[in-house]
Order: structure tokens, then sequence, then C-alpha cells
């Protein structure tokens, strides 16, 4: 079993960095007040205070590496703070020399930067970190979004080279310093060159075997990304029958669906907590797909469980009203990567809405059940005290673990509540004050969001609004999705377009150079599957987009579209995992 890290403050950690980093700069205080620099103080100072900075922004780029290859999560803590103290001695080193060494002279600086090579790339550099200094803080990576952020501060690299060059420049006879930082920087920059290449390489094959490149007679082999399996293999995604072996009543309208191995033999995959299964439903003669996140552990790896709501689809209906104990149902499994990974944390912030519970509540009891030292503050919103799941297991875990925080807020029940003088059940919605006043300190993430897409929505804009960093808030689209398993037509489209009951229909499948009947009410995947074609696939139920495929000719009808945007279907794009065929058609794949 893994173990996780021993708790850490990153907030110490930042700390200690910062008055790590400033001591050069106190013992330079110090040598000047007691006039200790030497003959050329001002030349001292300035070589002094390049040579810290450049040192410092090495360091910068040498966490990343560190953090990667010894899965010290918290490394990152220390990146950004010697950045800016880098950025801060190079400052004072330009500053010293323009005010003391060209006298605060405009023109005699520009002239001496445009007439000395080694101040060409000293500058380029020192200007180049001007917008890295400025996007440092928290707001700014919230304000930018963290891919644009993350670009941006690639300039960290052209940074530290223009600094070597200049470094190397301005020494005219022992070059072996120089030298050795381009060593460094040259190593770091191979390491990001190599590292961008493998994992390039590792997403597209990870995308090429999620298609079930591999078919062994029932089963496809494919290989997910999961968060938080650093040092591992990653687990490979399995399909085949599971056994209910148990059905648990939660709440008058949620079920536990308990589902193990048909030998009675451990799980024959494994999976991260705030994952999902793909279930293969057959009702009323028509297969169903539809996903549901996985409540359990994963340390427990006799079985996995889903919880799953009452509503008006066809999936839900016939879990609640059809489905019994002893049955064997078809799962692909597992899928997805709403995952918090406890290395890099050593606190994790979950906020559910109703059913939205079940990712957190597996991340709960996987915490819990590994003893993770850091704190879990748990603030789930439900309508009426009626619909309250795992409230007895949630206050258990909570008075056992005094790192697991809990708060129960329900918003639409006038009955006064038992749990209330407790603290753990309160009437009312979640907001900022709540919030604020549950977690200390709500500047920073990881937070975790499940719920309604509304209650999402306001959440995120609220956290955002306190001061949390959009890049750590994670959100898990658990929303009501169509569940109709015949699809409704087009106003215009003819009824010679339908597949007649019965009957079959072609579709062509070009790259592959084959042609398949697939049966009435089969997915364009389905018949993929069945003539060995690859297509590639995550979720099944039209949400991911990985199946997004060309229709070439024909037509289709899908249930669920939310993958493809408007340019997707302008381009005749389909989703293969929802698309049936309503006529012979011709595929792209």
């Amino acid at each position: 079993m893994p173990t996780s890290e021993p708790a850490f403050d990153t907030r110490l950690l930042k700390q200690l960095t910062l008055v790590s980093a400033l001591v050069p700069a106190v013992l330079l205080g110090w040598d000047a007040w007691h006039g200790q620099l030497g003959v050329n103080a001002v030349n001292f100072v300035i070589r002094t205070t390049g040579l810290v900075g450049l040192v410092l922004i090495t360091l910068s780029l040498l966490v990343t590496p560190v953090r990667e290859l010894t899965g010290w999560g918290r490394a990152i803590a220390m990146r950004r703070g010697l950045g800016v103290v880098g950025f801060a001695y190079l400052t004072v080193h330009f500053l010293v020399f323009f005010l003391l060494d060209r006298q605060a002279s405009v023109s005699s600086t520009v002239h001496e930067i445009a007439t000395r090579r080694y101040l060409w790339f000293g500058t380029s550099a020192l200007l180049l970190m001007l917008p890295l200094a400025a996007t440092s803080m928290d707001v700014m990576v919230a304000r930018l979004g963290a891919t644009a952020w993350k670009r941006l501060h690639r300039l960290a690299y052209p940074i530290a080279v223009g600094a070597v060059v200049h470094y190397y420049l301005l020494v005219k006879s022992d070059v072996t310093q120089p030298l050795a930082f381009a060593a460094a920087i040259g190593v770091l920059l191979l390491y990001r060159v190599v590292r961008h290449y493998l994992r390039g390489r590792s997403t597209a094959a990870g995308r090429h075997r999620s298609a079930g490149a591999v078919r062994v007679g029932p089963t496809a082999v494919t290989r997910p990304a999961v968060a938080g399996t650093r040092g591992r293999s990653t687990p490979r995604q399995w399909a085949g029958e599971l056994l209910v072996s148990r059905i648990v009543d939660e709440t008058p309208d949620i079920k536990t669906f308990r589902l193990a191995a048909v030998d009675g033999g451990p799980l024959p995959f494994s999976y991260a907590a705030g994952q999902y299964l793909n279930l293969a439903l057959t009702v009323d003669g028509r297969r169903v797909n539809r996903s549901y996140t996985i409540a359990s552990s994963p340390t427990r790896a006799g079985y996995c469980e889903i919880s799953v709501k009452r509503g008006q689809g066809a999936g839900s209906c016939y879990l609640h009203d059809v489905c019994r104990e002893g049955q064997r149902v078809r799962v692909s499994a597992p899928a997805g990567a709403f995952v918090f990974d406890p290395v890099s944390a050593s606190r994790v912030v979950l906020i559910a809405g109703g059913i939205g519970i079940t990712p957190l509540l597996s991340t709960i009891r996987g915490l819990t059940d590994r003893a993770w030292t850091g704190d879990i503050y748990l603030l789930y919103s439900v309508r009426t005290a009626a619909d309250v799941a795992f409230r007895d297991e949630l206050t258990e875990l909570a008075s056992r673990f005094a790192n697991l925080h809990l708060r129960i807020m329900v918003s639409r029940d006038p009955r006064p509540l038992r749990e209330a003088a407790s603290g753990l059940v309160v009437p009312g919605q979640i907001t900022a004050e709540t919030l604020t006043s549950f977690v200390p300190e709500l500047r920073r993430g990881p937070v975790f969001l499940c719920g309604p897409a509304p209650m999402m929505a306001a959440m995120r804009e609220t956290l955002v609004a306190i001061g949390v960093p959009d890049v750590e808030i994670v959100q898990e689209a658990f929303v009501s999705r169509p569940e109709v398993v015949d699809e409704a037509l087009d106003g215009d489209a003819h009824a010679a377009d339908a597949p007649l009951p019965g009957g079959e229909t072609a579709i062509v499948f070009r790259r592959a150079g084959c042609t398949v009947d697939a049966a009435p009410g089969q997915t364009v995947l389905e018949a993929a599957e069945d003539a060995g074609v690859v297509i590639p696939y995550e979720c099944r139920s039209g949400i991911c987009g990985q199946c997004k495929t060309a229709l070439i000719s024909g037509r289709v009808a899908m249930e669920v579209q939310d993958a493809l945007s408007r340019a997707d279907r302008a381009r005749g794009l389909i989703l293969a995992c929802q698309a049936r065929a309503l006529q012979p058609i011709e595929i792209d794949a």
C-alpha cells in the first residue's frame, strides 16, 4: 500500500525558501555596514548580486525535475519564491550598475549597453523577467489561466541562457564558473525537451490504446491517464462482467450497488478515487451505456461500489427497478481524471452537491484508509435532511479522524435537524461566508467540486472571488443527462431514413477497408468493436469527445452530443459512442 508524505506545511516551506534566499543579502549588507566590501565596493556588489540571482534562477528551474524524479510534490512550493527573489537580486544588480557605476545617467547607461555585447544579453534577460515577476502572484495565475501562465513562464529558460551568456562574456580570464552554469542550464533544458518528447509519445500511445487496440475475446485492453500514480504503472482499463453482490438503500432514491469479481477473487482491475465505471445495460432488449462514479475506496481490492440516484433515465430506472443481487453486469473500467494526488498537497477541500458526493466519498474513504495526515474539508449540500446519503458513515469517520472536517448544508428543510447542535449538519446554502468560516485561510487549493452544473459554476465563481486560484479548482460534471433510448428524429427527417424494425444497417469503415451490418440500435463504436476497427473512446457517454469521427456519407442519430462544438458539427464529426445509423453510412475510421 502506498504511503503519503509526512505532513509539512507548504507555507513554512515557502518561508524557509525566502529566508534562505535572503541570507546573501543580509551578509552583503553586514559587510557593507562594516566596510568589508573591498577596494572596489560597487563592483563587488554588482558581481555578488548577479551571481546570487543566477544561482536562484538556476535552482528555480531545478525544482520541477526534483519534484518529478523524487515524487516530493511539495517541492513545487519553492519554485516561485526562488524565481521572485532571483529577480530581486538581478534588479539590484542592474540598479547598482545604473545608480553607482553609471551615476544614474540614462545616456551613459544606454551607451554602455549598446556598445558592450555582454550587456545585450544581461539586459535582455532582465527585461524578459519583468512579465514573469508581474504574474508571480496567485491572482495573476487565476486571471491568465493555467495554460497561458505556464506558457509565459517558459521564458525562464531563455532568461537563464541569456544570464549565463552575459556572465561568460563578462569574465575575461577564468570561465570555470560560467561554464559550470552553462552545463547545469543545458542539462535542465535537455531534461525538459526529453520529458516533453516522452510525454507526447505517451499521450499519443495512451489515446491509441484507449481505443481498445488489443482485443482478446470479450475484453478490450486500454490505459487511461490516472493522476497520482507517480512511480507506478498506469492501471489497465478492463472490460468484462462483474457480479452484483449486494444492493443497499442509502436514501429513498439512492441505492448502492456492490460489484465483485464473478469468481469471488479480487477485482480484475485497479482504480483511483474519483474515477468511474462504464456499464453496458440491456434495457427492453436494447443496449444502454451509462457511466457511474465509483464511491468505494480503491484500497478495497475485493469489490467496488457505485451509488446511483433514481431519475427518469433508462439506466437509473433499470438499476433501481430491475437489477437484483446475484445478477451479472457488463462493465469497462476505470476511466476519468477527477483524481486527487495526496502527495502534492497538505490539505484538500471537497465540495459536493447531491449525488455529486460519490467521487468525493471515494476520495475520503481512500485517504482515511491510508491514514493520510493532511487536512480534509468536506462541504456537502443537499435539499432536505432525507437527501443526506452516507450520513452515519461520514459522521463516524469525522469522529475517528481529527483531520476530517465535515459540514452538511441542508437548504430546503424547515424541520429541525438532529445534528444541528453538533455543527455537522446546518441549515442554509454554501456561501462565501460558509467557506471562509469552515476552511481556514482559503486562498489556495486544491478544491474539488462535484454536483449540478449551476451549483459548480456558482461555487467556482465564489472561490475565485475569495482568492483561490482558478487553476487550483477541479470540477467534475455530474448532471442529469438525457437517457432516452429511442432517439427523436429531426422534423425534416424522412421516414425512409430510419432503419426498418429488426433490420440491419450497413456501416462502411473506409480506412479499415471493411463493412459491417450493424444490429438495430447498435452504435458506431459498438459496431467498430465487433469488427475489430480501432476508434478511440473513454466515457462512452458522449461527454469526453475522444470518439469524434468524421461521417463521410449517410445519416445518424445521437441522443447525447455534449462533446461536439458547432465547428465539429460543421465538419461533419459525430460521436461514435452515441451515433446510430439511420441508413447505410460511411465512416472515416
